[in-house]
């Protein structure tokens, strides 16, 4: 940003339910930005936690009068974000989420980027860390980093060069985004930023990840949570593509083709010895691959954790694939209008 002008005002968007374990750290390094503070405000929506989030953000709030505590009774993410972007004074508008931290340039070094880059929104990278230190924590971290677990998602690996892409995680806009486009569609519990970014692109606009700025998020610490929150995922894949008219990326659809050939193999090979054999091969290569990963990944952080990788792969794989099958089921098969009562879904934190 020019010294010679004043910055453009920015509003945070902070949209978060039951994340007292995170919401200091991330407030704290919100608060530890570089941003002039009188340009800066930051709007934390919260959806009626019970596990002290609220508490914790009203002490902020009240020693801080440019953070502000916002209530969502929807309780799902994208109604947050359309509350906190009604809410918002910026012309800039930058979403945060309570799961991460971020280091004291981030807002400066992506306001800079999206005014000298003229895209319509910019993001930086995504960088993973354990939830703690144990061997399966660290192992999903490492999925969750790796192009065998999460293909070839950019924000996730990380890029050389300023890349146009399709998403980034959680994104700074140019405030005049949603009044050209509309809000976030608040029936996708899940996915709401790809079906977003994928409309701003469809009506002509663009999508920077700029490499020289990251945010660390806090991955899930068991496999549980891991296959809730990968099969919500998948589940609501198949309502963006209803709503886009289009699939995103191929990389999506792979879980998916796994679990349905494996599925249909298996169901097939008592009768169809080719299909046995074909079942085999899908196995093995599946295997061989999950354990040549997850040797290497031993290499650098130890036997534990490699050996611990071997199941995750499998969970993450496993889990989003049949969420996609049971929302092509619902939402492209039997097109069901819409989703689930977001209340009635554990929306895994």
């Amino acid at each position: 940003m020019s010294s010679s002008s004043s910055p453009p005002r920015v509003s945070v968007i902070v949209p978060c339910r039951n994340e007292a374990a995170f919401m200091t750290m991330c407030l704290d390094s919100i608060i530890a930005n570089d941003f002039p503070r009188d340009w800066l405000e930051v709007l934390v929506v919260d959806g009626m936690s019970d596990d002290g989030t609220r508490e914790t953000v009203a002490r902020y709030a009240a020693r801080d009068d440019h953070i502000r505590l916002l209530e969502n009774p929807r309780r799902i993410t994208p109604a947050a974000l359309n509350i906190g972007v009604a809410e918002a004074r910026g012309e800039i508008i930058l979403r945060m989420d309570a799961h991460n931290e971020y280091p004291p340039n981030y807002i400066s070094t992506l306001v800079t980027s999206l005014l000298e880059s003229g895209a319509d929104n910019v993001g930086g990278a995504w960088i993973t860390r354990p939830a703690n230190g144990t061997r399966r924590a660290r192992a999903i971290a490492a999925a969750l980093a790796h192009p065998f677990g999460v293909g070839n998602a950019h924000f996730r690996l990380g890029v050389r060069e300023p890349r146009w892409v399709d998403t980034v995680p959680f994104g700074c806009y140019r405030r005049d985004v949603f009044a050209r486009i509309g809000p976030f569609d608040e029936e996708l519990i899940r996915n709401q930023d790809d079906e977003f970014n994928l409309r701003l692109i469809k009506q002509g606009g663009r999508i920077l990840l700029v490499p020289t700025i990251s945010s660390y998020y806090h991955a899930r610490e068991s496999l549980a949570k891991l296959w809730r929150m990968y099969f919500q995922y998948g589940y609501f894949k198949p309502l963006v593509v209803r709503k886009v008219g289009g699939v995103l990326t191929v990389r999506q659809l792979v879980p998916a083709l796994f679990v349905l050939g494996v599925a249909v193999t298996a169901i097939l090979a008592p009768w169809v010895p080719l299909m046995a054999a074909a079942l085999a091969v899908l196995l093995g290569a599946y295997i061989i691959a999950d354990v040549t990963c997850a040797t290497r990944v031993a290499a650098r952080q130890g036997a534990g954790v490699g050996l611990a990788l071997c199941a995750v792969f499998p969970v993450l794989h496993v889990s989003y694939g049949v969420g996609f099958l049971r929302g092509a089921l619902d939402f492209l098969v039997r097109r069901r209008r819409r989703p689930p009562d977001p209340t009635a879904v554990a929306i895994t934190r």
